[in-house]
């Protein structure tokens, strides 16, 4: 898998820290007059939305995450999950749970497309459009 320096870092990166994947709100580059330059990051884990401030030194790195966002159509839900469907013509449909959905169900709305965020195959969150 591919794995991003610390001269790399930018918001909207989504990395592994300790195996969750965590997308990088802000990075600030540290050069102090005395010592080793370094990166301090915020993150936020996209299984908790648990948002932390770590510092990397320069040179370190971290390995990329396996999440996608995906433009995906709202279908049903069966009372425990809601189920989305790919629009790309695959028809292939992902089960999401009520914590990937979150917010998002006071605006779910029958064959309306929303955004979700794939991780290894399985829903993390629902996005829904700016106009509903």
């Amino acid at each position: 898998m591919a794995s991003y320096s610390t001269n790399e870092f930018r918001g909207g990166l989504k990395v592994l820290l300790d195996g969750d994947p965590c997308i990088i709100l802000e990075n600030e580059f540290v050069k102090p007059g005395k010592g080793q330059a370094f990166n301090r990051v915020k993150l936020r884990n996209l299984m908790t939305n648990r948002v932390w401030e770590r510092t990397f030194k320069s040179g370190e790195s971290l390995e990329a995450a396996d999440v996608i966002d995906q433009d995906m159509e709202y279908l049903y839900t069966d009372g425990e999950f809601w189920h989305f469907m790919l629009t790309d013509g695959s028809f292939e449909q992902y089960p999401a749970d009520a914590k990937a959905v979150g917010d998002a169900l006071k605006w779910l709305k029958e064959q309306d497309v929303y955004t979700v965020t794939l991780y290894n195959g399985s829903p993390l969150s629902v996005t829904p459009p700016n106009f509903v």
